[in-house]
């Protein structure tokens, strides 16, 4: 089957739908929340785009124009996030945290990392600030390890110290959560990370490549989970009373869910993968089951088909899936200046599709979600956020994967 590579996050395509929006009414609404250079500064590349989904005349369709700007160069970057000052920490999936100065375009390793299980789709993933970082100076970090039973993924926080700028350093390390249990196999950890307006930590929990586990109120695997940021449990969690595993869960029924974010509203989306076909945004509301492994908008990879949303209401239908895929790897909310026609809606990175996926969720409340705009960036998209000013910071997957800069046009 054509780009079917699980270890890449590469899918196959499935070609007896279209991209979907499948409509259920909700109305949920919850209040949330070694120095080196990376490339030389005189050899950066400009470029201007002015892409749309494509060739249609549906009103819906948006022509936003940007700029974008080739600033450096890593080594499998898997996820970024600012610090308060502009400047970048980007991992690298290998186990290297980069603190990267956007004026000098230098990256210097951040010391005292954990280690790491690399291989498959782990290593070192997500990388968070805490929203009262100026104060604490914490720093969250998800990755992939090995223990009794196989892999899985923990998350660790610890003080950045940023005293000696050559030399930054993470003091205080503790791991604050893990999946249980681990499992064979090296994909599907989802584990990205989220921060609401209550200092609450949301953690995206992949199911490990083993379908039954997000169904499964003893595992954490295929769930959204929602915890302190010390990583305990929040008391007024839905399964509270059903075990120490279940007080985490907010939602289940997932399967490889790679972004988080908050919309205006303080309602939170997420992105994930589907099997062969099928990627979903979801409108996460308190206690729902999305379905899987037992219904799906794709089909299994060796060709058994998965009955669709649409056959049991009773578990949350997504506001829209995508077949071909997306192979979706990030997502924000956009709430800045630079980009007006981008404004309170998704945007989206994607592996398989090369591209930045712009989805309108103005009708949210009728749980349906529209693709608007489809930027053709020609590599996988591995992350995207905006930087202080608007723009975005966006990072290519792979071992030359570029730290783009867009602006607008």
């Amino acid at each position: 089957m054509m780009d079917k590579v699980k270890g890449n996050d590469v899918k196959g395509r499935k070609t007896k739908r279209t991209c979907t929006v499948l409509a259920l009414a909700c109305t949920v609404s919850f209040s949330v929340f070694s120095l080196s250079a990376c490339s030389s500064p005189n050899s950066s590349t400009t470029t201007a785009h002015q892409e749309a989904t494509e060739s249609s005349t549906d009103s819906t369709k948006i022509n936003q124009t940007y700029r974008v700007e080739e600033i450096a160069t890593f080594d499998e970057p898997w996820a970024i996030t600012k610090l308060p000052d502009g400047k970048l920490l980007i991992t690298e999936k290998q186990g290297k945290l980069k603190l990267f100065d956007p004026v000098t375009r230098q990256s210097v390793d951040v010391q005292g990392v954990p280690k790491v299980a690399y291989g498959g789709q782990g290593g070192l993933g997500d990388v968070v600030i805490h929203p009262h970082f100026a104060e604490n100076q914490w720093v969250y970090l998800s990755y992939a390890v090995q223990g009794q039973g196989g892999y899985g993924a923990e998350i660790s926080r610890a003080k950045l110290d940023l005293s000696n700028p050559r030399q930054p350093k993470l003091t205080g390390l503790e791991k604050i959560w893990e999946q249980v249990p681990k499992m064979s196999g090296q994909g599907h950890y989802g584990h990205r990370m989220l921060f609401d307006f209550e200092d609450q930590l949301w953690v995206a929990s992949g199911e490990r490549q083993h379908f039954d586990p997000a169904q499964d109120m003893n595992s954490n695997l295929g769930k959204i989970l929602r915890l302190h940021d010390d990583g305990t449990p929040v008391e007024d969690n839905p399964f509270s009373n059903q075990g120490d595993v279940a007080k985490q869960i907010w939602s289940l029924g997932h399967r490889n869910p790679l972004g988080m974010a908050l919309d205006l509203e303080g309602q939170l989306w997420v992105v994930e993968m589907g099997p062969e076909g099928g990627d979903e945004l979801n409108l996460i509301k308190k206690g729902a089951n999305y379905g899987y492994p037992i219904v799906s908008n794709g089909d299994h990879y060796d060709g058994r088909d998965i009955p669709d949303h649409d056959t049991r209401p009773e578990f949350q239908a997504p506001a829209i899936s995508w077949t071909p895929v997306i192979s979706p790897s990030s997502m924000i909310i956009y709430q800045g200046e630079q980009f007006p026609q981008w404004q309170g809606k998704a945007i989206i990175s994607g592996l398989s599709s090369k591209a930045i996926v712009i989805v309108d969720m103005s009708q949210a409340k009728d749980n349906i979600a529209k693709e608007v705009q489809r930027l053709d960036m020609g590599e996988r998209i591995r992350g995207v956020i905006s930087a202080n000013d608007g723009s975005l910071w966006v990072i290519e997957d792979g071992s030359n994967g570029k730290l783009l800069h867009l602006t607008s046009k």
